[in-house]
């Protein structure tokens, strides 16, 4: 059985303890309500913007006359297509028509002025490019502080292009972006931003520091599968986790020569994971480094044998950050740790071992 379960918001008063749990499903089930309609609007309000989807929110309409028109005020929209929309899309053709039309309605009904999350996961059709750009600027006038973006491809190539307007919205704090296209002709700005995720992108090294000295206060920035730069040079004190989700050029053809670099003196957090479909990836300058964790699997190599190629990168990284505070190896380095242990490399005390029980 579904159950829906939602937190008060710790800066809210009530007398409710913080692990309150309302089961909507056993609700418009039983049509039972007394316990959770005592509450006043605000507190409603605030559990159905933790719901996993608008749509649930929406659902709970069905409650009473009072519940109907609750859901319109909630501060967090997320729309999903589904949860597999690429099978979604091939089983019911319509099914992507049908859910713009949702989408659009939603967004006439909402009464709330100011956003703090707008999260949408959706297969891209190039028919939809104009219903896609208006949802963000839909967003942006709401004063979105957290966006998430996320489009599925049938195919590698990547088509959805975000319009001029979104690269000088500064009401963002949080910013994900799936599967876009990023180019922008002016600068930058994004004065607020806090953390930015970017995966499946073409970027630059130009593209790269346009974002980061447009986002003064970044503290966390994410590339997952982006290509097109060979190195990334963060300079700014400001960003102080960086995490490296997997590497891929597909234009490419899968040439397993890319060589990329990182430089982030000021950097404190380091995290590599995912499929690194690359020859080489070299830290320039992590001198400020007190965590690292690396836990991906290296899939290109270049004049030597793929279990060499391996070893040299890992022991690279583990010989080099000596002075990181905590060094973690994840499950997918085990068999090149095991190898390198086989040939007597001793391993720093800095370093903790992935659990292989």
């Amino acid at each position: 059985m579904l159950v829906y379960s939602a937190l008060f918001s710790p800066y809210q008063t009530t007398s409710k303890p913080a692990h309150t749990r309302i089961n909507f499903h056993e609700i418009m089930e039983t049509g039972e309500e007394d316990g959770i309609s005592a509450l006043p609007d605000y507190l409603l309000v605030e559990i159905l913007s933790r719901l996993p989807s608008t749509k649930d929110a929406i659902r709970t309409g069905i409650l009473s006359k009072r519940w109907k028109h609750l859901w319109t005020s909630v501060h967090t929209l997320i729309f999903k297509h589904s949860d597999d929309p690429l099978t979604q899309s091939r089983q019911n053709p319509n099914s992507m028509s049908d859910f713009i039309s949702f989408v659009e309605k939603t967004l006439t009904q909402c009464r709330q002025l100011k956003l703090k999350k707008f999260d949408v996961y959706i297969t891209y059709d190039i028919r939809f490019d104009s219903q896609f750009n208006n949802w963000i600027r839909y967003a942006i006038s709401r004063s979105v502080e957290e966006l998430k973006f996320k489009f599925w491809y049938r195919g590698l190539e990547t088509e959805f292009l975000l319009d001029q307007f979104f690269f000088i919205s500064s009401c963002f704090r949080d910013l994900t972006l799936e599967g876009c296209i990023l180019n922008p002709t002016g600068p930058i700005i994004w004065k607020n931003l806090r953390s930015l995720c970017i995966f499946n992108a073409k970027l630059d090294e130009d593209l790269i520091e346009n974002m980061l000295s447009g986002s003064p206060v970044l503290q966390t920035l994410e590339l997952g599968v982006c290509y097109g730069y060979r190195k990334i040079d963060i300079t700014s004190k400001s960003v102080k986790k960086l995490v490296f989700s997997g590497y891929s050029a597909p234009e490419d053809g899968y040439y397993l020569d890319d060589i990329i670099e990182i430089n982030a003196p000021n950097i404190l957090s380091l995290t590599i994971r995912n499929d690194l479909v690359l020859w080489k990836l070299l830290l320039l300058n992590v001198s400020s480094l007190v965590e690292a964790n690396f836990d991906y699997e290296k899939l290109g190599y270049r004049e030597t044998t793929r279990d060499e190629a391996e070893e040299d990168m890992l022991k690279g990284f583990i010989l080099n950050l000596h002075h990181v505070k905590d060094l973690k190896v994840g499950g997918f380095c085990s068999n090149v740790l095991s190898r390198l242990e086989v040939k007597g490399f001793t391993f720093p005390s800095n370093m903790k071992l992935p659990d292989v029980t």
